[in-house]
């Protein structure tokens, strides 16, 4: 693991501190508002969502931090289930800025390759920007290529392959070929799409997508076999804190200095894992004396609530310190 993770997010955000500067405000407004609907799959697409400077722009101040947060989420799941093993390659696939590639060089040390694919050019271009300003080797060094995510897209062979908060822009055919593609290149894959109703409908597809073409679950869930939960019933997110950035104040007139981003997630690998024994899949509710916890259990268990009282001493500490998306019970402390 990464030890120096504060320092890339820390750098990411004052990289992009000055971003906007030039750009007025309701050109940026009326970009981030255009880009929300398009990253809540409310606009399914072959063409690239970011068009031009400004998009870019508004996309990389608005959206990049909230991005990076929920990805380096995702991946610490994946890095919880295989403590032993580091990707020593990368690509990130309809990475546009590269919020990705930062949260894997902030999880792990590397990896030594790593490839941005994106179909906007002008996406990749401020992501090498943002990069060269990086401290890290890795972040500089990363390749940046155009290329057509959807049906056709060859990937280069990858210990890791990212795909996040693309899934929502493509047409059903092109997501197929997408996370087939990713299946056939990555020997772990990690897809991320909006914690929403239907973005949870897309990470579940391409669960069953991922088992079918040969990969294992590492997370968040803790088998392979059919997730119980019932469509239209729940679905299955988890949240990340983002600190807001004062485009985000503009366009949302929230007074907070944080919002708590949701997302969706499926990481899987052609290697042994050791996955979560439960998942915790909702916040923990704290009483006097009591801490509720829902988990998504072992196969054959569903979803269950558990009561961890303060009679059960260390577990009962330790289930007030425990938060959403944690596996459960904690692994014992050597």
């Amino acid at each position: 693991m990464n030890v120096s993770a504060p320092t890339s997010a820390d750098t990411l955000r004052r990289t992009l501190g000055g971003l906007l500067d030039g750009l007025p405000p309701k050109q940026a407004t009326a970009a981030v508002e255009r880009l929300i609907a398009s990253y809540r799959g409310q606009t399914p697409t072959d063409a690239p969502v970011l068009r031009d400077r400004s998009d870019v722009a508004a996309y990389a101040a608005y959206r990049m931090p909230a991005t990076f947060e929920a990805v380096r989420g995702a991946l610490d799941g994946l890095a919880e289930a295989a403590p032993d093993w580091a990707p020593g390659s990368h690509v990130d696939v309809g990475g546009g800025t590269g919020a990705a590639t930062w949260a894997v060089d902030a999880t792990w040390d590397g990896p030594r390759e790593t490839t941005v694919l994106d179909w906007a050019e002008p996406a990749l271009a401020l992501g090498r920007e943002l990069a060269a300003a990086s401290t890290s080797e890795v972040l500089r060094a990363a390749v940046w290529r155009r290329a057509v995510i959807g049906s056709g897209l060859t990937l280069p062979e990858a210990d890791l392959v990212t795909v996040s908060y693309v899934l929502g822009e493509l047409t059903a055919p092109a997501r197929t070929a997408v996370i087939a593609e990713a299946a056939r290149a990555g020997q772990a894959v990690v897809l991320i799409e909006p914690g929403t109703p239907e973005g949870y409908l897309r990470i579940r597809e391409a669960r069953d997508q991922l088992i079918e073409a040969g990969l294992r679950i590492a997370a968040p869930c803790p088998h392979d076999g059919t997730c119980p939960i019932e469509v239209g019933q729940d679905w299955c997110h988890f949240s990340a804190r983002v600190s807001r950035s004062s485009l985000h104040r503009q366009v949302k007139g929230g007074s907070l200095p944080y919002e708590d981003e949701k997302f969706s997630y499926v990481a899987a690998t052609r290697f042994p894992t050791e996955p979560a024994a439960s998942r915790i899949t909702r916040k923990p509710q704290i009483r006097k004396g009591l801490v509720l916890l829902e988990l998504c259990g072992p196969e054959g268990s569903g979803l269950t609530r558990v009561n961890v009282t303060k009679r059960q001493g260390d577990l009962y500490k330790a289930a007030r310190d425990t938060d959403w998306g944690q596996a459960w019970p904690p692994a014992p402390q050597p």
